[in-house]
């Protein structure tokens, strides 16, 4: 499978965090899908309109499957990844960054700050993912089946898993979806479905 990968150069960070972030995706992916994977790597710097440019490429002319952004996604005023995606992207996929923030958000407090984004442009998925190697593993694993589904969905291909998969305890977010879930009048219908 042919995947696009968008890195954006950090001051703060040395070559060697981009090149490790870069083997631990890479690493991350190969465990996932169980067929070879190649990548379209771009580097950009942190502008608008060659993110936007980078992303366009990678779906419309690259026409790659997956394409995966990294880093940009906190709440500074320079983060414009999210922005940019939403801008590029034909449909919004919200569950996505959703699931990231909620199971991420105990491992990594951090993670309520991420505005994350996925959409669909065309052919390709499309998923804004953090700029550090532990995080990325976290949720590209969390994401799998999800991923999996969009890309057979969206560009008519079916991966293969390996079922290397997180597993995530319901009983522990049990209480939660009992509070959101109606309870019936006595002598009602039944509970509705989520």
């Amino acid at each position: 499978m042919k995947i696009g990968r968008i890195t954006l150069p950090d001051p703060a960070r040395s070559a060697t965090h981009t090149a490790n972030l870069n083997n631990e995706i890479e690493r991350v992916i190969a465990s996932i899908f169980s067929e070879e994977s190649t990548f379209v790597n771009i580097d950009v710097p942190n502008e608008r309109p060659k993110i936007g440019a980078a992303i366009i490429r990678l779906c419309d002319e690259e026409k790659c499957p997956l394409v995966l952004t990294m880093g940009g996604t906190g709440p500074a005023l320079t983060d414009i990844v999210p922005d940019v995606t939403m801008e590029t992207v034909d449909r919004k996929l919200p569950g996505f960054g959703e699931v990231m923030r909620y199971y991420s958000y105990e491992r990594f407090k951090v993670s309520v700050l991420s505005r994350a984004e996925a959409g669909i442009r065309g052919r390709s998925l499309v998923i804004n993912l953090p700029a550090r190697p532990n995080p990325v593993k976290f949720c590209l694993r969390l994401l799998q089946e999800g991923i999996a589904e969009a890309l057979e969905q969206v560009a008519g291909i079916t991966p293969g898993l390996r079922g290397d998969e997180i597993v995530v305890p319901i009983d522990k977010y049990l209480p939660f979806l009992k509070k959101i879930r109606p309870k019936p009048t006595p002598g009602g219908e039944n509970h509705p479905t989520l």
